[in-house]
């Protein structure tokens, strides 16, 4: 109930000044904030420009995880200036949850595109996501490698079987 009423109140305050927030004596309205806190226009086209893999290219990975980045980069500055700001930190946080499995994804798709991308966007979880990524083809490697030694081994064992018997067979047959 209290939590409704808190809410209730601060709606009221808000259609009572007009759309307008204050933090520490600042008061700018809501729509003046998120512009500055948001992608424009330009700057967004001019990333699919840069990113897109066709001429009408506009939500592929490569180009979702461009956009992404140019955001977190903005939430970041943003979070270094207003450090009480936990909405716009969760905001951040859901983004780079986005960018991470869609780089996964980059990454299991087109190899070659997710390294391009990687160098062109300068990541440094791509690099953590490669070595990862080494990391576990080498245990692959590994794992076979000791699954066709075994294999080697049992074939050796047969093929001594196998000679153990016609050399018993001989004797007999002598």
């Amino acid at each position: 109930m209290q939590f409704f009423t808190i809410y209730v109140s601060l709606s009221t305050y808000l259609l009572k000044n007009n759309g307008t927030q204050s933090w520490s004596g600042l008061c700018l309205p809501v729509s003046v904030w998120a512009k500055d806190n948001m992608l424009d226009k330009k700057a967004k086209q001019k990333i699919i420009n840069k990113f897109k893999i066709h001429e009408t290219d506009t939500g592929s990975s490569q180009v979702q995880i461009a956009i992404l980045t140019e955001e977190i980069k903005q939430l970041t500055e943003h979070l270094k200036k207003h450090k009480h700001d936990h909405s716009s930190r969760r905001g951040l946080l859901k983004k780079v949850s986005e960018r991470r499995r869609l780089l996964k994804y980059l990454q299991k798709e087109d190899e070659k595109a997710f390294d391009e991308l990687a160098k062109a966007l300068k990541l440094r979880i791509a690099k953590k996501m490669i070595e990862d990524e080494e990391a576990r083809q080498k245990i692959e490697d590994e794992i076979l490698a000791k699954q066709e030694l075994k294999a080697e081994q049992a074939e050796e064992a047969e093929n001594e079987r196998a000679e153990v018997e016609d050399h018993k067979n001989k004797e007999d047959e002598e």
